[in-house]
């Protein structure tokens, strides 16, 4: 996931896309390493067999796949369940993965039971087989669609008539029958998308340099170092969770309620609240997307929530509570909504059109290059193609996957797919299905190709488009909400799939991976993740009976706001708060507004915020902002003292934090679900409180 990132894979909630300057970074750096090419990265491997496409996929790479996918699963269902914010793990699946298989092949080789070396196409297998079975975490909408169709979900919303609760057989049926098109989709356009238009797929060529690097002495040599500050920090983090939950034994207890600003701050959610896994996510995100969250939650919990509470009576009734979508919670959940609708809609215009330019160069391009030399031109001219790049060619093109495979697939898929949906979703009718499937293609192609310009995944955006189309076209007599919301299911896992699928092809030209062995990984991948993540949630769901509460550890906040945008999708405007639309087409305008603003000022719109990231504190308050903003600073501190160190251990560091605090929920989890509750509960008091408490236990 180069989510996000990946990202998003893809990138954050995957923030959608990257930071305009971080692109810019990673095309620079990929410039560089191009430019260093003329040493020949394969000229240092030519020596080395490259093993056949069936030897590529091992044993030892699925199971290793299938551990990391647990673990990574895990990580990205709490990511998703907390803030939404999931920062690229690609680094961490190539890392652990190269680990583990070294590792084994080690013991193998000194008992003398080492039948195949580890190669560098094999770890690139691993890598693939990971970052598809977690991404399903993310696509599958367990934060988002999917829990946001639950009755839970609904009685937070202005609408409970419709909803389906969770369960675990018909979410895996779902996740089975959508999630393999966007594999199918793009097949066909893999030589186009790589060799033809020589698309740069920044996650996707730095997972390969990375990959290749550790396949060198030096480069297995720093890797070594780096799994063990990694290993390290894990550990630490692990143990910092273990620690924490024994002060935990209700409510706003133990660390994580922490009122380190002051208890006027912490009604604010101002607080440092200790999480080791965001403090890792702020040392992975670019710099930007940390201070446009805290800026985000400053304005809305620091300015407006404040002055909007002072018009309690006036703009809405007296006693609704905080989680009111007629109170105060609807200016919090919508002004989110318009914001994150602002810079959607802004991006995918942005991304759609240097789509279609960037594909009529390509073309124009092609049709001169097949034009017939003039008299007196040297035809000679045209760039030679170096060692690299016609080995790559070479053994790209040698394991075809037949054209007409990736069509019956995607017909055969489709309509068992078209058949199955409406029994899971009686909402969802065949010919809504038939109508996303026709143009699904061309969609996950923009997704794909706008990916290999700019590292952008559109995939939440294309989910949103399919939720206020279908839920507008079903209307809310024919269940509008539910069917909007399963299509954003179907449209998002398509074009989401097929921009990962496009990544790893690229990682897999660049590491003499067959494209066979990427197909087959990426299938194995994304079967182990519509069985894992389905689990995984069960196991947070069940264990965690607040989950989705504003007051819950969890507070899954996309499944309110993805519920909202479909009753907005289908009954429109009508239920909101006095002033509220207002406001929000204020912040819509404003996200659009700075958006271009960013882009007008090039290489100085660094400095510009994210609407995107702004938007995410507005539900569920910036106290997870601070968490990354400290991660920020030590990482900003440690460059400062030493940054060639930073460079090469702070995503090691940063791994290691989310990984630890990350695994330790399932253990967590467990406890829950056995019925075991922690010993002590931590709680902070004002003094005139704890005076009252006091005088009360006292009598």
């Amino acid at each position: 996931m180069a989510q996000n990132g990946n990202g998003d894979n893809n990138g954050f909630e995957s923030l959608d896309h990257a930071d305009d300057d971080e692109v810019k970074q990673r095309q620079k750096g990929i410039t560089t390493h191009k430019e260093e090419e003329q040493i020949s990265v394969e000229r240092v491997f030519q020596h080395l067999l490259v093993p056949s496409w069936r030897n590529q996929l091992t044993w030892r790479a699925f199971g290793v796949s299938f551990g990391l996918s647990i673990l990574f699963s895990f990580i990205v269902m709490k990511l998703n369940l907390t803030t939404g914010i999931i920062p690229s793990l690609n680094v961490s699946a190539g890392l652990l993965g190269f680990f583990f298989v070294k590792t084994w092949s080690k013991f193998l080789e000194k008992s003398g039971m080492l039948r195949q070396p580890f190669t560098r196409q094999e770890n690139t297998v691993i890598q693939t087989c990971v970052v598809a079975s977690s991404g399903i975490a993310f696509s599958g909408g367990f934060g988002s669609y999917l829990f946001g169709m639950s009755e839970h979900v609904a009685k937070q919303s202005t609408d409970t008539s419709d909803f389906k609760d969770p369960k675990l057989g018909w979410i895996i049926a779902f996740l089975f029958v959508v999630s393999f098109l966007g594999l199918f989709s793009v097949v066909p356009l893999r030589k186009i998308m790589i060799i033809d238009f020589k698309l740069t797929y920044p996650s996707g060529t730095a997972t390969a340099y990375l990959i290749n690097s550790f396949h060198t002495p030096q480069g297995a040599k720093l890797a070594k170092k780096q799994v063990k500050v990694l290993g390290k920090f894990f550990s630490m983090s692990f143990l910092w969770g273990f620690f924490q939950w024994f002060y935990t034994a209700a409510d706003q207890c133990g660390f994580q309620s922490f009122p380190s600003l002051g208890l006027k701050a912490y009604e604010n959610k101002f607080y440092f609240d200790f999480s080791a896994m965001y403090v890792g996510v702020g040392m992975i995100c670019p710099y930007i997307i940390n201070i446009s969250v805290l800026l985000g939650g400053i304005i809305s919990w620091g300015i407006m929530w404040p002055l909007i509470k002072n018009k309690e009576g006036d703009w809405y009734p007296k006693g609704l509570g905080d989680s009111n979508l007629h109170g105060i919670q609807g200016y919090r959940v919508f002004i989110a909504i318009a914001l994150i609708l602002g810079d959607g809609l802004y991006n995918f215009v942005k991304v759609l059109t240097h789509t279609l330019w960037g594909l009529y160069k390509q073309i124009r391009e092609k049709q001169r290059e097949n034009v017939l030399p003039v008299a007196g031109e040297d035809s000679s001219s045209s760039p030679q193609l170096s060692f690299d790049d016609q080995r790559r060619i070479q053994l790209f093109l040698k394991d075809q996957i037949p054209t007409w495979f990736a069509v019956a697939g995607y017909v055969a898929i489709a309509a068992v797919s078209t058949a199955t949906l409406p029994h899971i979703f009686h909402q969802l009718k065949w010919y809504y299905i038939l109508v996303i499937y026709l143009i699904a293609p061309t969609l996950a192609f923009c997704n794909a190709y706008g990916c290999g310009l700019t590292d952008w995944s559109l995939a939440s955006t294309y989910g949103k488009l399919a939720i206020f189309t279908i839920g507008a076209w079903a209307g809310a007599s024919h269940g509008g909400v539910l069917a909007s919301l399963a299509a954003c299911g179907v449209m998002m896992n398509i074009v989401s799939t097929a921009s990962d699928l496009m990544q790893d092809f690229k990682t897999g030209y660049l590491t003499l991976a067959s494209p066979r062995s990427m197909f087959v990984s990426q299938i194995i991948g994304t079967t182990m993740g519509c069985v894992i993540s389905p689990c995984v949630f069960w196991i947070f769901y069940k264990a965690f009976p607040d989950l989705g509460r504003t007051t819950s550890e969890y507070p899954a906040p996309y499944a309110i706001v993805y519920r909202n945008m479909a009753i907005l999708g289908v009954q429109g405007f009508g239920s909101l708060p006095k002033n509220c639309l207002l406001l929000c087409y204020i912040f819509f305008a404003s996200a659009i507004a700075i958006n271009m603003i960013k882009d007008f000022l090039g290489k100085k719109g660094r400095f510009i915020p994210l609407p995107m990231a702004m938007a995410i504190p507005f539900y569920i308050g910036p106290y997870f902002a601070i968490d990354m903003c400290v991660g920020s600073l030590i990482l900003y501190v440690w460059e400062r003292i030493n940054k060639a160190k930073a460079d090469a251990f702070g995503p090691a560091v940063a791994s290691g934090l989310i990984c630890g605090d990350g695994i330790w929920t399932l253990p967590a989890s467990l406890l829950a679900l056995a019925g075991v509750k922690p010993p002590i509960c931590m709680k902070f008091l004002s003094r005139a409180t704890n005076r009252r408490v006091d005088t009360f236990l006292g009598n």
